[in-house]
């Protein structure tokens, strides 16, 4: 059982110090201003593994793992984290917090996770402290629901993970859920009144166990490399700037995610499991779950491949981001089997490649291309090509930089292609078998830093995508929606919708070889549409289809190309439930 009279005093203690810190560096502000200066410039090393780096374990773990999405016999469909909240299993707290007496986790195995990062080819690991159900998964003074106070257990992970990540040169991080907290009194989402039954204010929360906390994990653990806060909610500027601010003192090179809110943060975080189909400026990450749930979930086998690893590892640093990809480990520790044999062969072929994706600039298309993605080493680029064509040759659209010499890259050597330049496109013979499972590399070397025309260019051999985001439009509105498929399990689509009869939507794209192309929309609505499609200038085609609550593929028929170059295809929805109507993409597909 915990000591109450031990457990205030490592409280008061920790208070105290951390009052006499801040005091003692506002003093040292005051007084030595040069010493400010100097720490900033000693800033100037922070973020190198994120920016550099570009990806990052992230791990989801806590009480919630044990119970494994299964409660009372019944399985919840859904990120297993949530499993307490009333839109999951609606557990009440007393009732949670039994849960920490059988918590007893033998088989989390420190250096092993370490090692599956470094294996994976990942610079850091991004570990939960702390998550909306108030659990502290470290030895904490300031609230005895942790780790180590509450379960028979008795460790504190933290310390020996942060140990093995530095032995094996990983950086090392926490999340931790500032705003939430589900089992403290005033907590967001928590019971509104204390433990002597009086009305507990968001003050109480922050003050006596928040703050406390965040000082906890930036100054017990070493350096570390960031601190991931989650859901600020409506949480008011002044909390999240002290938050920030304990950050910034105890760990001066650390990050601070963006979703401590407020614009407070050092980076961008997009929504969960999204990847941008467009460059994105500035400092920005992308998280992801290596299944459908971030938390262990007994049901769900639905991992992603190797192969799909690295296509959504390469699409976020071919957008100019970072990729930070999460595994849940179980209620016993361990790491499911079949997420860590993904992570492993994904990770032999970065270690295989690694200029493909550590230390790289985005790509100057600014969009992925049909066949795979682009990043670039100064004058040097990296064709990651996804799918080997059959003709044997791979079409480039828009370089517009002189290419020097063309390498197909088999991970211990090079072998020279040819290559020409046809109608403005850059064709490079390849051979007939792709030297890589996954994802086979070409190295560009050009004259100088490649210049683009970002036109998307229709691929002679096979189906070309344009996504909504990509096209002008008049009349309608585009805009970025998110949606769940299970609770908690988000998808997200640029899309065209509040149609009119007069609205239209506009591609532009570049054709190497003129012709006849098959047309599909991919659109979701109510009901059967009449969609018209014409090239300006040129041929108009116009078809009905039926639709679909989901995001489908529908052919409208061939349309003609009458020579090569840039042409404009314009969309128009001319019939049907307009109010519905929601386009995504427009696919073209040569036919010969």
């Amino acid at each position: 059982m915990t000591n109450p009279t031990l457990s205030a005093l490592r409280w008061l203690a920790l208070c105290l110090s951390f009052l006499v810190s801040i005091h003692a560096e506002e003093r040292m502000d005051e007084m030595w201003g040069e010493s400010t200066v100097k720490l900033r410039a000693a800033d100037a090393e922070k973020g190198q593994l994120f920016d550099k780096g570009n990806y990052a374990m992230f791990i989801h773990w806590g009480l919630y793992s044990q119970l494994a999405n299964k409660v009372d016999g019944k399985t919840y469909y859904g990120i297993g984290e949530w499993i307490m909240n009333p839109r999951m299993a609606n557990i009440p707290p007393e009732q949670y917090k039994k849960l920490a007496g059988e918590f007893n986790p033998t088989r989390f195995d420190v250096k092993a996770i370490a090692r599956l990062a470094k294996d994976a080819g990942m610079k850091y690991v991004i570990i939960t402290s702390k998550h909306h159900d108030g659990f502290a998964m470290y030895d904490s003074a300031a609230c005895d629901f942790n780790v180590v106070d509450a379960t028979p257990w008795k460790m504190d992970p933290m310390k020996e993970l942060a140990a093995a990540c530095r032995e094996l040169g990983l950086g090392f991080g926490f999340y931790y859920s500032h705003n939430q907290d589900w089992t403290f009194p005033g907590g967001g989402g928590g019971p509104k009144l204390d433990a002597e039954g009086k009305p507990a204010s968001f003050d109480d929360y922050f003050l006596k166990k928040c703050l406390p906390q965040v000082e906890e994990i930036t100054s017990q653990y070493g350096p570390i490399e960031l601190v991931w806060f989650d859901t600020p909610g409506r949480m008011p500027k002044k909390y999240a700037e002290q938050l920030v601010a304990v950050v910034r003192k105890n760990q001066p090179k650390a990050l601070v995610s963006g979703r401590v809110g407020h614009g407070l943060g050092d980076y961008q975080s997009l929504g969960d499991m999204e990847v941008p189909h467009r460059n994105i400026e500035g400092m920005w990450e992308s998280v992801d779950t290596t299944n459908d749930s971030w938390a262990y979930a007994w049901y769900d086998e639905c991992w992603k491949t190797p192969d799909e690893i690295l296509r959504r590892l390469i699409s976020c640093v071919a957008r100019g981001g970072t990729y930070m990809l999460n595994i849940g480990p179980r209620g016993d520790g361990s790491v499911p089997e079949r997420a860590a044999r993904s992570l492993r062969e994904s990770g032999a072929w970065i270690h295989r490649y690694p200029q493909v994706v550590y230390d790289t600039a985005s790509s100057p298309w600014k969009h992925a291309l049909p066949w795979g993605d682009v990043t670039v080493k100064g004058k040097r680029l990296f064709l990651s090509v996804f799918d080997w064509p059959a003709s044997g040759k791979l079409y480039l659209p828009g370089l517009e930089t002189r290419v020097v010499s063309a390498k197909l890259l088999d991970g211990k050597s090079a072998s020279e292609l040819t290559h020409e330049r046809l109608h403005g496109w850059t064709v490079v013979e390849l051979p007939a078998r792709a030297p890589e499972r996954l994802v086979s590399v070409i190295e560009l070397a050009l004259e100088a830093e490649p210049v683009v025309d970002t036109t998307f260019g229709l691929d002679p051999n096979g189906a070309t995508t344009v996504l909504a985001e990509f096209a002008e439009v008049a009349g309608a509105k585009g805009s970025k929606k998110h949606w769940m498929e299970k609770f908690g399990e988000w998808k997200t689509a640029y899309h065209i919708h509040q149609w009119k009869p007069e609205s239209s939507v506009t591609f532009e794209v570049e054709v190497l070889a003129a012709g006849d192309y098959m047309v599909d929309l991919n659109y979701a609505g109510e009901g059967r549409y009449v969609w018209s499609v014409g090239v300006v200038g040129g041929e108009r085609i116009q078809n009905q289809q039926n639709s679909s609550a989901i995001y489908q593929d529908h052919p409208i028929g061939w349309l003609r190309f009458p020579q090569p170059g840039k042409h404009k295809v314009e969309v128009k929805c001319v019939d049907g439930n307009l109010d519905s109507a929601s386009l995504r993409a427009i696919r073209f597909t040569p036919v010969f």
